[in-house]
């Protein structure tokens, strides 16, 4: 590129300010580059300087969203591929740490990545694998839509490099509203009613519980989520925070205990048909189904807000709130009483080119958003997606309790270093297959923590 006077360097600085927010098109950035001097070839390059790319109409994603999650997806992608001409090839994998190991490996890392969780993308940020959000989103739209906490969540050493997408209250047990009736069910508010109910169902030879763990590479994590809940609701925030940071080794009578209560549901007696070779077999989202078949199968069915999207797909004809609601997560320890998990999907960048930061800047905005929200299983922490556009007070219900709830903690799991998660994952299907185990599974996941937490 040949030398330029002040003035035309100023331009140049201006020019590359003004693509990098997103304020030019790669047309009108040639144009204006042609203008200050450059010729065509020296522009070009200049572009791919700026974070352009001569394949920038397609962006490459990844994510383990499929099925019903992925459609709706696709549903959000739609207008902005109409509006932009930008592609968005979308991957979808249950095995998401290995992929983008081998793609960042192979120095072909995706443009983007939909984390399902802030460690991983930690992880990814202290390698110099992601590129910081906020060198070219608007620091006054983010902190209008999105509360800090949020913000400071998806940051590492003050740089941005996630935004929080997709969010799931966790504390959700999914039922019949009209089946209870007919059945004189009575919701459970604490535990030992819980079981009271399961034991009732369970007598009068029907299975009160649906449940399922298949999911490819990432088998066990719908498992996890049980546990964290259990836990936090029996042994509060603090011994939680304790526990996910490993200021307490996995064999503490705490974490043994939500082991056992979990295992209470899943080895229960006439709990669940199959168990527990059909709970390893099923996956979450066909054991979703239970409760809503005609005759149900089962009666309850425990996992995040997003069951909604299930739900609504496979049965559409439902009335929320009369043929399908949920219940809070029943309380266990007085003091812990309304406490909740949640987890969420990170929208994190791996390249940087202009179409990519096209996408970003659509994706975070709550028009964006209000699409996946309109169709169900879909729960926004962006403040500006309107109540009225959860499809129904079930999944407004939710919304509110992910600000409302009086104790609030991200899901276990996926707050604790990625090699350990997987070995929990892998932890309770052994647990689910043979209780007796337990003390051997939880010696194992100690040993895994003491390496994953030095490391």
């Amino acid at each position: 590129m040949p030398i330029f006077d002040r003035q035309q360097r100023t331009g140049l600085n201006q020019l590359e300010e003004a693509y990098q927010q997103d304020k030019l098109s790669r047309r009108q950035f040639m144009q204006r580059a042609t203008a200050l001097g450059l010729s065509v070839s020296a522009a070009s390059a200049f572009l791919a300087a700026c974070g352009g790319s001569s394949a920038s109409n397609t962006v490459d994603l990844v994510t383990t969203w499929g099925g019903t999650e992925q459609d709706s997806f696709r549903a959000v992608v739609a207008p902005f591929t109409q509006q932009h001409g930008i592609k968005v090839n979308i991957e979808s994998t249950r095995d998401l740490d290995t992929l983008l190991t081998t793609r960042i490996q192979a120095n072909n890392p995706p443009d983007l990545a939909i984390l399902p969780n802030p460690a991983k993308m930690q992880q990814l940020a202290g390698q110099n694998h992601l590129i910081a959000l906020d060198k070219f989103l608007s620091s006054s739209s983010l902190q209008q839509d999105y509360a800090q906490s949020w913000i400071s969540l998806g940051s590492v050493n003050s740089n941005l490099y996630s935004i929080f997408y997709k969010a799931a209250n966790k504390a959700t047990v999914w039922y019949s509203p009209q089946q209870f009736q007919s059945n004189n069910y009575q919701v459970p508010k604490t535990w030992d009613d819980l079981i009271a109910l399961s034991g009732q169902i369970a007598g009068s030879g029907k299975f009160p519980w649906a449940m399922g763990v298949s999911s490819g590479a990432a088998s066990g994590w719908p498992a996890t989520d049980w546990v964290a809940e259990i836990f936090i609701n029996e042994s509060g925030p603090d011994m939680y925070d304790k526990w996910i940071t490993h200021k307490i080794p996995w064999t503490d009578a705490s974490i043994k205990s939500a082991f056992q209560k979990f295992g209470a549901i899943a080895g229960g007696q006439h709990y669940i048909n199959g168990a527990p070779q059909s709970i390893l077999a099923t996956d979450d989202q066909t054991a979703s189904y239970g409760p809503f078949n005609s005759p149900p199968t089962s009666y309850m069915y425990y996992l995040g807000d997003f069951t909604e999207g299930f739900i609504t797909a496979k049965f559409p004809s439902l009335q929320a709130g009369t043929g399908f609601s949920y219940f809070d997560f029943p309380t266990i320890t007085a003091s812990n009483q309304g406490a909740i998990t949640c987890g969420a999907d990170l929208v994190a960048m791996l390249k940087d080119t202009s179409s990519t930061r096209t996408l970003v800047n659509y994706l975070v905005t709550a028009d964006a958003q209000a699409i996946w929200v309109k169709r169900g299983g879909f729960t926004s922490v962006n403040k500006s997606v309107a109540l009225n556009d959860y499809p129904n007070k079930v999944a407004q219900n939710s919304a509110q309790a992910l600000t409302g709830a009086p104790i609030v903690r991200y899901g276990a799991g996926d707050m604790m270093p990625p090699a350990l998660q997987t070995a929990w994952w892998k932890g309770m299907l052994t647990f689910i297959g043979d209780q007796s185990q337990l003390d051997g599974v939880l010696s194992n996941l100690e040993s895994t923590a003491q390496q994953a937490y030095q490391s």
